[in-house]
C-alpha cells in the first residue's frame, strides 16, 4: 500500500493507492484540494500563494484520504511524492511531508516525475507489462508525444517549440475576456459555435516531424479581436469553436501519423486537455475510422491529482527502485528516455 502527494501547481492532491494480485491498482481513496477559486482573481496561478494554501491544506486533505481509505498511517508500506516538475515552493510542500512521513514510519520515499504521471495515467488496469502504444500528454504546461514500449521504456517522437495546447486555451481565453481557469470555458462555449466560422492556422500540420507550435495560433487570434464584436456572446462562441478544432485537428493529425511511423495500434491520450469534449471525440472518431484502439485517460486522473503520482509510485516499487532521501525536487525535471 503507498500513500502519495502530489504539490506542483495549484492542486493539493493526496491518494493511497496498493496493486491488485490480477494486476493494475486499485485506487483505495483519492481527494483533491483545488486552488482555482484562489487564483481566479489574478487570473493564473501566483507561486507564493499557491505554496502557502498547499501548507494549509495538506494536513486536513491527508486526514481525509485517510478516513476515505480506512487506512492508519503505520499500515502504509512508502511513500510518495511529485519530486518535478513544477513550481518549485509548491514541489517542496509535499516532498518535504512525504520524506518526513518515510522518515518517521521507517519506510521508503518515492519520488515520481509528474509527467510520467500523466503519461501512464489511461494504464491503471494493465499489469506489469504495458502493452505499447503512442502517448499523448497534453496539458497547460506540456505537449509531448512519447512512444511507450514499455514502463519506463519511452522515446520522445515530439513536443510543443513553444507553447503547450493548455496554456494556448487559456491565454485565448483571457484575451476574450472568460473566466479563469479558460481552458473548460472555451470548450463549453465552442459547443454553441461554428467551428468554420474563422480560419486560424493549423502550425506545422504538414511537416514530416512531430513538433507542435500554438504561439502563431494564439496571436492570430489577438489580431482578430479588433476586427470583431467581442461583447456579441454568439460571435465568442465562434471564435472558441473555431480556435478549438484547430488546435484539436492538429493534435489528433499529428498524434496517429507519429503512430503510424512507430508502428503503434494504439494511442494513450492523458493530461488536462484530454478533458475537451472536442478532443475527445475527434480522436474517437479518428481511431474508429482507422482501426487504432483509444486509450482515453478517466475525467477524474485527466487534471493534477495524486492517483497518477501514486499509480507509477507503485511500478517503481514493484521494480524493486525508490528514492533517496537527498534527492532535492527538481523544477524543470524532463522524463528519462530509453537510450
Amino acid at each position: 500500500m503507498l500513500l502519495a502527494l502530489e504539490t506542483s501547481c495549484d492542486e493539493t492532491a493526496c491518494a493511497i493507492l496498493e496493486w491488485r494480485a490480477e494486476g493494475g491498482v486499485r485506487v483505495l481513496a483519492a481527494e483533491v484540494a483545488s486552488q482555482a477559486a484562489l487564483h481566479e482573481a489574478t487570473g493564473g496561478v501566483v507561486p507564493e500563494v499557491a505554496s502557502r494554501q498547499h501548507l494549509r491544506d495538506l494536513r486536513p486533505l491527508l486526514d481525509l484520504t485517510l478516513r476515505a481509505a480506512g487506512v492508519r498511517l503505520e499500515q502504509v508500506a512508502a511513500f510518495a511524492a511529485t519530486i518535478g516538475p513544477g513550481l518549485a515552493g509548491a514541489l517542496m510542500i509535499g516532498v518535504a511531508a512525504a520524506k518526513g512521513l518515510a522518515i518517521g514510519f521507517g519506510r521508503p520515499f518515492v519520488g515520481v516525475n509528474h509527467l510520467e504521471g500523466h503519461l501512464l495515467s489511461p494504464f491503471f488496469d494493465e499489469g506489469d507489462e504495458l502493452r505499447p502504444a503512442t502517448g499523448l500528454v497534453v496539458s497547460g504546461g506540456h505537449t509531448l508525444l512519447i512512444d511507450v514500449a514499455g514502463f519506463r521504456q519511452y522515446q520522445r517522437l515530439g513536443g510543443t517549440l513553444d507553447d503547450a495546447a493548455g496554456e494556448a486555451f487559456d491565454k485565448v481565453a483571457k484575451l476574450l475576456g472568460l473566466p479563469y481557469p479558460g481552458g473548460p470555458v472555451v470548450d463549453r462555449l465552442a459547443r454553441t459555435g461554428r467551428d468554420d466560422a474563422f480560419a486560424f492556422p493549423r502550425s506545422l500540420l504538414h511537416e514530416a516531424h512531430h513538433d507542435f507550435s500554438f504561439s502563431g495560433l494564439k496571436t492570430a487570434v489577438r489580431y482578430l479581436l479588433p476586427k470583431i464584436d467581442a461583447a456579441d456572446e454568439c460571435v465568442v462562441a465562434d471564435v472558441c469553436a473555431s480556435f478549438q478544432q484547430a488546435v484539436v485537428e492538429v493534435l489528433v493529425e499529428k498524434t496517429v501519423r507519429a503512430a503510424r511511423a512507430s508502428g503503434r495500434r494504439r494511442l494513450a491520450i492523458s493530461g488536462g486537455v484530454s478533458l475537451n469534449s472536442g478532443l475527445r471525440a475527434a480522436f474517437a472518431a479518428r481511431c474508429a475510422a482507422t482501426g487504432l484502439e483509444l486509450c482515453l485517460t478517466p475525467p477524474s486522473l485527466c487534471t493534477d491529482n495524486a492517483a497518477m503520482i501514486g499509480h507509477v509510485g507503485l511500478r517503481l516499487q514493484r521494480h524493486g527502485l525508490s528514492t533517496p532521501l537527498t534527492e532535492d525536487i527538481d523544477p524543470n525535471l524532463r522524463l528519462a528516455y530509453a537510450a
